[in-house]
């Protein structure tokens, strides 16, 4: 007997039968593609290792790569097997071979990793790119370990073309809950003081700690087994690229990076071998020409952990003003 869904579990998990129309969606890429715009906005069916050879050269302002991690692991009904270190430091040289040609002069890539794959993937970049930093973000959940500390973080990779590439520091400030408020002649210092709560907007660092893992009752959750959250890749986009920026994905997943930078009115290019990961992402990003909220990022800022409730209820009292006022 099938198991039926609770109406609070919003997981996409559409079969390849049930959305066979989200699928026809994606296009296949066999042969040289001489202009980008025949294929920004699309998701790409194949194989990255395939594919990308068939990209025109410097035409991405963005790469983000999260390529499988140095582990046995399943993807649908396909497995990754762990490598030997020589294995995958070869794996890691292959596909960003690939890559580094399509990525323009002032262009960056990110690439996400764990802390046993980043040491291989981390020097493999060094060679193709300047690396500019390793961010590290907290994940909120996993298992723990018996004889071992519990792996609660993950690395990503940053690094750019050359010297000349987009930064835009403003549009990653993360607001924060004030503890202990300073002020000078009685007003608030680097501080705002709001009816519910004081809070600071402060510049990012290379530790995020205010990173939600998608669960079963985020509408952007999808059944993939490791999905990266859309604050997380939204981070990363705002960052690093500008409206109508061309934003490549060559492990596309169940889709976030393309979905992210659509709602974020960036295009972009979206690579995945699995028939059931590109449906979803099809899926998500028709579900994002209506629904263009990112959990977590609300009128231009990052909300640490636990205090979107308060902001969520403040805009909510907002709304019911204004109407009022009407």
């Amino acid at each position: 007997m099938a198991k039926v869904k609770s109406n609070r579990n919003k997981t996409i998990d559409t079969t390849l039968t049930e959305g066979s129309r989200f699928l026809e969606r994606c296009i296949n890429v066999d042969k040289k593609v001489d202009d980008i715009t025949d294929i920004i906005d699309k998701t790409i069916l194949g194989d990255s290792f395939e594919v990308l050879n068939h990209l025109p050269k410097e035409s991405f302002d963005l790469i983000i790569a999260d390529p499988p991690y140095n582990l046995t692991k399943m993807f649908n009904k396909k497995t990754f097997s762990k490598k030997s270190k020589a294995e995958y430091e070869n794996y890691s040289h292959k596909w960003l071979t690939l890559l580094a040609p399509l990525l323009k002069t002032n262009g960056s890539i990110y690439v996400c990793c764990d802390w046993e794959s980043g040491i291989i993937i981390g020097n493999v970049l060094d060679d193709y790119f300047k690396i500019r930093n390793r961010i590290t973000w907290q994940r909120e959940k996993g298992r723990g370990a018996k004889a071992n500390w519990k792996n609660g973080m993950e690395d990503i990779w940053f690094a750019t073309k050359g010297d000349q590439y987009t930064f835009n520091l403003n549009a990653v400030k993360t607001r924060k809950r004030v503890i202990a408020p300073y002020r000078i002649d009685g007003k608030p210092k680097d501080w705002q003081e709001t009816e519910n709560g004081n809070f600071r907007d402060t510049h990012p660092s290379n530790f995020w700690d205010d990173i939600t893992i998608p669960f079963w009752s985020m509408p952007e959750n999808t059944a993939h087994p490791t999905q990266k959250s859309e604050k997380l890749i939204a981070k990363m986009i705002l960052a690093s690229s500008n409206e109508n920026d061309i934003i490549l994905d060559p492990f596309l997943g169940s889709g976030t990076t393309s979905v992210v930078a659509k709602k974020l009115k960036r295009h972009y290019v979206g690579i995945e071998i699995d028939k059931q990961y590109c449906l979803w992402a099809e899926q998500r990003l028709e579900i994002a020409d209506t629904n263009t909220e990112i959990q977590g990022y609300v009128d231009g800022v990052f909300w640490e952990r636990n205090s979107f409730a308060e902001q969520k209820t403040a805009k909510i009292e907002e709304k019911k003003e204004n109407k009022n006022a009407e």
